[in-house]
């Protein structure tokens, strides 16, 4: 039995993770909503997160390997620096994106843990991602990889500060900056899933040690590689479906979808 609620929840994890709907807030709700211990395991949301990130890693891996060969050569090969000063640029735009998130979440972890963790501000938070995925309904703009500017990047990372709330999607919220700022939608899929990887990867590093010190990662060792490959696996089938979704600018149906999740959390817990 605990084997398969670990692999339900891998597959939570899995779907909720790339979409615009806020994986951490599914994990919160389904913790009060069946209020039982699993739901609380921190360790095993690092660990699945770990699946969704390396389902993400897989599909993005050309786009890494490019990024991160060209940012070296860039500083080392100064003859050549011309031919990888876009990718580069690139790099240092994501760097500059991160930061605020970083900070904010360094600051605001405690508060956030012990004032926001509420399914109530749960429910308006679903409320504020459909509203934000519904006002970018219809755009589409022409920057691409290229054409981000460092300004560009620092709104996007302003505007994710707001995702260390629970419930407030960040894939959804990046994108939505992305789109704000006249990048094209496939840019805009690409600049917000790579941003993912320095934020998820400073998560796990940071939760290594308690996994470590956990001491019954023996007993759970089964479950939580069964999560994580159930994650991986789902993450990788949702992203294909996003990114068709976000292409043909069908967004808007996943704040329906948030709505109604705010609806079922004012009327279940009132």
């Amino acid at each position: 039995m605990k084997l398969l609620i670990y692999i339900i929840l891998g597959i939570i994890q899995g779907f909720t993770e790339p979409l615009p709907v806020s994986s951490s807030g599914h994990i919160f709700l389904f913790k009060n909503i069946f209020n039982t211990n699993i739901f609380n395991d921190l360790n095993f949301e690092i660990v699945a997160n770990f699946g969704s990130f390396l389902a993400i890693l897989f599909i993005f891996r050309k786009d890494i390997i490019e990024l991160v060969t060209s940012f070296f050569k860039y500083i080392f090969k100064k003859k050549e620096r011309k031919k990888y000063k876009d990718k580069f640029k690139y790099c240092i735009a994501l760097i500059i994106s991160t930061i605020p998130v970083g900070i904010v979440g360094i600051l605001l972890k405690d508060f956030i843990e012990n004032k926001l963790q509420n399914i109530y501000f749960l429910g308006f938070a679903f409320l504020i991602t459909a509203l934000m995925l519904f006002l970018i309904r219809n755009k589409n703009g022409k920057k691409e990889d290229k054409d981000i500017t460092y300004k560009d990047a620092i709104i996007i990372g302003l505007i994710q500060m707001i995702t260390v709330m629970p419930g407030i999607s960040r894939s959804g919220t990046v994108l939505v900056a992305c789109l704000l700022c006249g990048l094209s939608r496939s840019s805009a899929l690409k600049y917000t899933f790579i941003l993912y990887f320095p934020i998820s990867a400073a998560t796990m590093i940071l939760g290594v040690s308690d996994i470590i010190e956990a001491g019954n990662l023996n007993e759970l060792l089964i479950p939580y590689l069964s999560g994580l490959v159930a994650a991986g696996i789902v993450t990788y089938f949702t992203y294909k479906w996003l990114s068709d979704m976000v292409k043909k600018g069908k967004l808007w149906k996943f704040s329906i979808y948030c709505i109604c999740l705010a609806i079922f959390i004012f009327i279940y817990f009132r």
